[in-house]
């Protein structure tokens, strides 16, 4: 097994041209990501603050819905992350702490 990669056992599934569970799975966590962004467009057009704290609700629980889903999916095994170094990840905190402090200095 690769030791950069992060993941459990693969938890098997129907093999064929039929939809099994992980494509159920991958299906639902796809259409979560895509109309959470879609509602943080609305978010950002609502037209009044009523509206946007109903949008914003609504968002939320998208967004825990999705979590869900790919904690299921990693669980089953379906989803594989890769180990990042402690160098890449402190070289890249750096580049943005450093695009953040230029923000917020207006240069």
């Amino acid at each position: 097994m690769n030791e950069n990669k992060v993941s459990n056992p693969k938890t098997p599934c129907q093999e064929g041209p039929n939809m099994n569970d992980k494509d159920y799975l991958n299906v639902a966590l796809e259409l979560e990501k895509n109309m959470s962004n879609n509602m943080a467009v609305a978010l950002n057009e609502a037209s009044n603050s009523h509206l946007y704290e109903e949008i914003f609700v609504m968002l939320e629980d998208l967004k825990d819905a999705a979590r869900e889903s790919y904690d299921l999916a990693f669980e089953l095994g379906w989803y594989t992350l890769e180990k990042a170094e402690e160098n890449k990840i402190q070289e890249k905190l750096n580049c943005l702490e450093k695009e953040f402090n230029t923000l917020k200095s207006g240069e």
